[in-house]
């Protein structure tokens, strides 16, 4: 099978770090080709390079046997490139048709020509299976169905090379088969895909190469059917890692949050996306809220956390009533791994030090009397928690929150946050993004604040996370609680069934 991409000896640094050193590496026509690697190994940075993003300091890429120079995306695009990037790069009040065929629009003289355009961006969802409204407001639409917008972008640009970066991360079980379906039709086509991921029994389902790679250095391309997950893994940290999280049972002490009769009413369809949900949480347990995407999962963590308000009910933590508190007066009896990192977690513009300190910079020792701040004690404190979460930012603490790769911005927040030593930490979707490595140690630190005798609320979209790490499971479908269930008493199949709605407990509130 002949190549479409040669990589010959690239190389791209940045301030401290070398992120793809000396990497060659060849792509064969209509195949899909998967990148793995730890958070920060290079695999995004090798993709930007060839999408144009970045400029290498060293090395070459051929494109269908030419030597190419590739100075920005416009150039990639030319050359039949598209990338689908970890974070959707979409205008949030365009529509799905205008995000589509910007800076490609058909013209009618001087005019934009919406009803040929229209025609074409249909043609292809309907072609590909890629079922969208035109006319939704990105703002108003899923991320799943984001997600087909993004690939519809590359479609209409005649992409012949489609890098899929991280593309399953936010997605449902369900989405994520319907994906795995359309990336073997556009393989079957002639299309090349290029596919990174941390989730290793995706890559052995969905390619047919896989190169792994380690801090910057390619370490070995493998057949994908050739090879098991477990020699992945190995492969991808350099060591031996545990799939299963090894956890003594639960001790659940006095209760710590109870959530009563929660009800939260959509502002412009005055439907309940949480319906009179109660439950609790006590200390020494984990409890999972899980379901299927939009069921109302981040609407109670939105309310919980004060980012917005209830309709009804009533919210009691250690006793105290916190229904109407303020987000600063919750956040010191809380830490909150946010479900998006970007729009809750970071200040992407602040540096990494500033970000870990943002629990803290208001307390005693990080500020004086006078409100000045204490830079040598928040830059002691972000190098303690670099150290103990294995952040790894080109410049430490000084390193702009935006410049660090997505696992690494997730392991910051994760970091900060479970640090607080809460009462209750409340985690959402903790290990997005993460490697396997990174998963085993955010699992096992989940377990600890257990052991310690915390309260954890974890939600998660990732039913292996919920039935491996949970004690207790409470299962929501449109809003309402389907079951209060011991995961060792479940089966996945079963579990499915209370997220699909079809299955119900008599009495499933605490």
């Amino acid at each position: 099978m002949e190549n479409i991409i040669e990589f010959h000896h690239i190389t791209k640094r940045f301030p401290g770090i070398i992120a793809c050193n000396d990497i060659s590496l060849d792509i064969r026509k209509g195949e899909i080709h998967a990148l793995l690697g730890e958070n920060g190994a290079g695999k995004s940075t090798l993709m930007s390079v060839l999408f144009g993003m970045y400029t290498p300091e060293a090395g070459t890429i051929k494109i269908r046997g030419q030597e190419v120079k590739i100075n920005n995306p416009r150039e990639a695009t030319n050359l039949g490139i598209g990338m689908v990037h970890q974070h959707f790069k979409l205008v949030q009040n365009f529509t799905v048709l205008q995000n589509i065929i910007l800076g490609a629009e058909t013209v009618n003289g001087p005019f934009l020509d919406m009803n040929t355009c229209r025609k074409d961006v249909v043609a292809l969802s309907e072609k590909y299976g890629l079922a969208i409204d035109p006319d939704a407001l990105i703002e108003n639409i899923t991320v799943g169905q984001q997600q087909r917008v993004e690939i519809l972008k590359m479609l209409y640009r005649k992409a012949e090379i489609l890098i899929f970066d991280e593309p399953t991360a936010v997605l449902t079980p369900q989405e994520i088969d319907e994906l795995m379906g359309i990336m073997k039709g556009l393989a079957a086509e002639g299309h090349t895909i290029l596919f990174i991921s941390h989730k290793l029994e995706e890559i052995k389902r969905i390619s047919d190469r896989v190169s792994i790679l380690r801090r910057g250095r390619l370490v070995k391309t493998l057949d994908a059917d050739k090879t098991t997950t477990q020699q992945m893994g190995e492969l991808m940290v350099g060591r031996e890692v545990s799939f299963h999280i090894e956890k003594g049972p639960a001790h659940p002490g006095e209760e710590v949050l109870r959530v009563e009769h929660m009800t939260v009413i959509s502002d412009e369809t005055k439907k309940k996306l949480v319906n009179d949900v109660s439950f609790s949480v006590r200390r020494g347990e984990i409890l999972a809220i899980a379901g299927i995407d939009g069921n109302g999962q981040s609407e109670i963590i939105y309310a919980l956390t004060g980012l917005i308000p209830m309709d009804e009910g009533k919210i009691v933590l250690n006793g105290e009533d916190i229904t109407k508190a303020p987000i600063r007066e919750r956040n010191m009896q809380m830490a909150h791994i946010p479900e998006d990192r970007h729009k809750f977690g970071l200040v992407l513009d602040y540096p990494l030090s500033y970000n870990l300190a943002l629990k803290n910079y208001f307390r005693e020792g990080f500020v004086n009397k006078a409100g000045i701040l204490n830079y040598p004690k928040i830059n002691e404190y972000a190098d303690q928690l670099i150290d103990e979460y294995d952040i790894r930012s080109g410049q430490g603490g000084v390193t702009m929150a935006r410049a660090m790769s997505g696992g690494n911005q997730q392991k910051a927040i994760v970091a900060r946050e479970i640090d607080q030593s809460c009462d209750l930490l409340v985690a959402v979707q903790p290990t997005r993004g993460l490697d396997v490595g990174a998963i085993e140690f955010i699992h096992k630190k989940l377990v600890e604040e257990r052991d310690k005798d915390k309260a954890v609320l974890l939600m998660s979209f990732e039913l292996d996370e919920v039935m491996d790490v949970a004690d207790r499971v409470i299962v929501i479908f449109e809003g309402e609680i389907m079951g209060n269930l011991d995961p060792k008493k479940v089966s996945i199949e079963e579990m499915g069934l209370y997220m699909a709605g079809v299955k119900r407990e008599a009495k499933v509130n605490d």
